[in-house]
């Protein structure tokens, strides 16, 4: 049987950054009223799992301490070939084992059940994970494809996971502390890129992918402009724990300061999230999109999967999502706007989808939320029309990413097909409002409570677009969900993601 996940460790900023002590400098308002326990969750942030391949720095942010291991020893050479011959269009420009649906067989053939109880090497391990991921999505997928190339419906996955995928995908996801199963940053993105110069930087021009389901340029594409984002997101990591340390030490110009960086940070990445249109085309991603699907929520799978030789319970898992990425969860729980989320099941959705990510990653994002929460990072931005102003634009760069992210799946998805679940199980025309007009709630709130007359003037224009912004996105989102819901016959409260589990998920919820 599969064991339970890792307790999360209490975590209190980034390893190799300083940051201030604040156990006696809290601000005036917490100090006097601050408990042990309170006091305790406010401690500069201790890395946990400082050894981990995915480990949150300020120069990696994200992404891997390392490049991702591209090539496997020779002992893994089936499995290799297997994938290179996996791809719709192989490298030669021939069908590959899933276009001609072969690939189940030559798995039940050719693939050995590989004994990884020994491997310890983390590095090892992580490329391990991706690759016997890959590997356990095409399988089980792989109808779902062949149907939906058809049809444009997926039919039934298949509902075993034969031992010779599952048992040592289960033995590396236990090494390391995840699920056995695709995930977006161990799996799919954020360990599948390898650097065509590694002298140079991670930018897209210089990135090749390690696998892929479609050899298409348009997956490639996808993969590799997620990649080229997190490649951006140390400053902002370091940024945010600036910003908590200047609240616990009310320290207000450190904070607009913080806060500012955050801001630019964001813009940045945003700026490369644009890219996506021209480099990925939403008439390509149908083509790939089959394979990043999960077993939880979703109907080609009504009882989940059996892994074979790992437990008799089927396991129910979300698929591979940018959802999953840790860099809007970070200025969510940064600036509070988590606790703002609604109380409804989309929400639990949200929180279920962020413990799909790197234990390094949940972590860190859960210290940022409770140290924010202790501190009190909204507060203290709102009691300074200058302080309101920075933090009102770095929720303006959060609406900013989810409102593309909202664009991208209009114009990628519901134009494309009917099927109304996303690849990470949620529903597909009310998950990602529901987080947005959150957003949007929080600005139309904050810039209602700003004092103009005591702002900078540089940033009264700033505020005022961002205020007329917000609120005229507010109406046209819910005109826009209404008109799509309408069409569709969806009801946005129909979400059976979270609240119906089996026994056995307890383990990965």
């Amino acid at each position: 049987m599969i064991r339970t996940r890792l307790a999360r460790v209490p975590a209190t900023g980034l390893s190799r950054v300083h940051v201030r002590g604040v156990a006696t400098s809290l601000p005036r308002r917490l100090a006097s009223e601050a408990s042990p326990s309170v006091a305790a969750k406010v401690q500069p942030w201790v890395n946990p799992f400082p050894n981990d391949t995915f480990s949150v720095g300020p120069n990696n942010g994200f992404l891997p301490t390392k490049d991702p291991l591209a090539v496997l020893p020779k002992e893994y050479e089936v499995m290799d070939d297997l994938l290179e011959r996996m791809r719709l269009v192989k490298k030669d420009g021939t069908p590959g084992l899933l276009a001609t649906g072969d690939f189940g067989a030559a798995v039940d053939k050719e693939l050995p059940e590989y004994d990884l109880t020994k491997v310890n090497d983390g590095e090892l391990l992580s490329a391990l994970y991706r690759d016997l991921t890959f590997v356990a999505s095409a399988y089980l997928l792989e109808p779902c494809d062949i149907q939906y190339r058809k049809d444009k419906t997926y039919g039934l996955g298949r509902q075993t996971l034969p031992r010779n995928i599952a048992v040592p995908l289960n033995q590396v996801a236990e090494k390391i502390g995840q699920r056995p199963f695709m995930e977006y940053a161990l799996s799919y993105a954020l360990y599948n890129y390898k650097r065509v110069d590694p002298t140079k930087p991670i930018d897209y021009d210089n990135l090749e992918l390690i696998r892929g389901f479609s050899g298409y340029d348009d997956e490639h594409g996808f993969i590799l402009v997620h990649v080229s984002m997190v490649h951006h997101s140390g400053k902002l990591a370091s940024a945010s724990l600036r910003a908590l340390d200047a609240v616990a030490a009310n320290d207000r110009p450190a904070f607009n300061q913080a806060m500012q960086d955050v801001v630019s940070s964001y813009q940045t990445i945003n700026g490369v999230m644009e890219t996506m249109w021209g480099r990925s085309k939403p008439e390509g991603y149908m083509s790939y999109r089959t394979f990043i699907m999960g077993t939880k929520a979703q109907p080609m799978f009504p009882g989940g999967v059996i892994y074979e030789g790992v437990s008799d319970e089927p396991f129910k898992m979300r698929g591979e999502s940018g959802a999953n990425d840790s860099m809007v969860p970070l200025g969510d729980n940064l600036l509070e706007i988590t606790a703002q989320m609604p109380v409804n099941p989309l929400t639990e959705v949200l929180r279920d989808f962020r413990t799909y990510r790197p234990r390094n990653h949940q972590a860190f994002l859960e210290y940022v939320e409770k140290r924010a929460a202790a501190v009190g990072v909204r507060e203290f931005a709102l009691e300074n029309a200058n302080s309101a102003a920075y933090y009102l634009a770095a929720v303006d760069q959060i609406r900013a990413f989810r409102h593309r992210h909202w664009n991208f799946t209009m114009h990628y998805i519901v134009t494309k097909t009917k099927h109304p679940v996303a690849t990470g199980g949620s529903p597909i025309l009310s998950w990602l409002p529901n987080q947005l007009g959150a957003v949007l709630d929080v600005m139309n709130e904050t810039h209602a409570g700003i004092k103009y007359d005591e702002l900078d003037p540089q940033l009264q224009v700033m505020v005022e677009e961002i205020g007329l912004r917000s609120e005229a996105q507010k109406r046209v989102l819910t005109r826009q969900v209404a008109k799509l819901q309408a069409e569709r016959g969806e009801d946005s409260t129909v979400v059976d993601a979270v609240e119906k589990k089996p026994v056995n998920e307890s383990a990965y919820a």
